[in-house]
């Protein structure tokens, strides 16, 4: 797909509650880690041909890290000799913080406890951000936007809205 698709847009999934939960333990141990670990393989595949078509690369192989995750990025397109390439990160899905600061006395609604009892176990906490807060990133000549939890389908109605012009209320 990157070499022959004549793509404007290549997506990669790669995220699920279990995964951002592992990306986050992998971020305790290391403040280095915590995105994907296939993003550099993966980066290495595609990159090339994608900025060689002018093919951007949308992801939430950020996963616990999006920051790192861009940098990583970034040290894959030196690596590959493409020192040019741009990457956008999309952050604000982590709100752990802020329910454990403000938020204790939150009811898990699947039972009668509160989010204070489960506080010794919590590992991570994020919000599913939409297809709006990607619009930035891709109004910005970007070549590689990366994303930490975003809603699924966002990924893909985000470079729709961005090339249409669709306004998020446009139904």
């Amino acid at each position: 797909l990157a070499e022959k698709g004549q793509l404007d847009y290549l997506v990669f999934e790669c995220l699920a509650e279990r995964t951002i939960a592992l990306a986050q333990l992998e971020r305790s141990k290391d403040p280095a880690g915590g995105f994907d670990p296939m993003l550099e393989a993966r980066m290495r595949a595609v990159l090339p041909a994608c900025i060689g078509h002018g093919t951007r690369i949308i992801s939430n192989m950020g996963a616990a890290n999006p920051l790192q995750a861009g940098h990583a990025v970034l040290a894959v397109a030196r690596e590959l000799g493409l020192p040019q390439v741009k990457v956008a990160v999309v952050m604000g899905d982590d709100v752990l913080t802020t329910l454990t600061a403000n938020g204790l006395s939150l009811p898990v609604l699947e039972s009668t406890q509160t989010l204070a009892n489960l506080q010794p176990h919590l590992i991570s906490a994020n919000a599913y951000l939409g297809a709006e807060a990607l619009q930035p990133a891709l109004h910005s000549d970007a070549q590689v936007i990366i994303t930490g939890r975003v809603a699924d389908p966002a990924l893909f109605l985000a470079p729709l809205m961005h090339h249409f012009g669709w306004a998020a209320d446009d139904w």
